[in-house]
């Protein structure tokens, strides 16, 4: 069966790629890639790294901090994330410009030195902050631009496209996924248990919500609490 790479934030929608690529791929066929970017929350990677290693995949950092150095949004320098009602440009300041293009040129680059023909990533155009390196369209574009610009026939595969978290949070459950999420990461202010207040934080709630199910990471951290 044909080789896949997972891009692996260490998140809820790239944990639930993760475990759809094993189910369509194989877990032996499947492994996973991560980047340290220049991020603020290293915990992201941590938890990338928990997750690949409950999943039984092979995973690897690669260092791209170039990001760091361009600076200007919430997720690489030291600036308050902006809630909903402080938006007041189309885009809210947690978009990294060029992130998803370049890790997804990079995973190709590093896919096809591994014989790699299948690329998975976690972005959606329903459930998103409006970035526009989440859509459909820019995807398909991009996978085109790669097929041309290395000759080779990769094909990234986008399964949480057209999903809202409700679905995801269903999808995860369906593909044995909530062992994992109980480590995932995805408060954009890097806090451990989550803010609960921040975009990321509020819309992981109410998928869960929506889809009845207790967040296997809010409960983790409510029986270490306990405890």
């Amino acid at each position: 069966m044909s080789k896949a790479l997972v891009v692996l934030s260490g998140g809820q929608d790239s944990t639930t790629c993760l475990y759809w690529a094993i189910k369509q791929f194989g877990r032996e066929n499947v492994s996973s890639l991560s980047f340290d970017y220049g991020q603020r929350h290293k915990i992201e990677l941590e938890a990338a790294k928990k997750i690949s290693e409950i999943a039984a995949v092979a995973h690897e950092i690669l260092p791209i901090d170039t990001f760091s150095a361009l600076g200007g949004n919430a997720l690489t320098d030291d600036i308050d994330v902006q809630d909903d009602d402080d938006v007041d440009s189309v885009l809210p300041n947690t978009f990294v410009p060029g992130r998803n293009l370049i890790f997804l040129t990079f995973a190709a680059a590093y896919a096809y030195q591994r014989s790699i023909k299948h690329l998975i990533t976690g972005v959606a155009q329903t459930d998103y902050s409006g970035y526009p390196d989440c859509r459909e369209n820019t995807l398909s574009s991009l996978e085109q631009t790669l097929r041309l610009g290395m000759e080779y026939d990769v094909t990234i595969h986008t399964p949480l496209m057209n999903l809202n978290k409700s679905d995801t949070v269903a999808l995860s459950e369906k593909l044995g996924a909530m062992d994992a999420m109980a480590y995932t990461h995805t408060c954009y202010n890097g806090e451990q248990p989550p803010c609960g207040h921040c975009q990321a934080c509020l819309l992981r709630a109410k998928g869960f919500a929506e889809a009845g199910r207790v967040d296997p990471l809010i409960e983790r951290f409510q029986f270490f609490t306990q405890k």
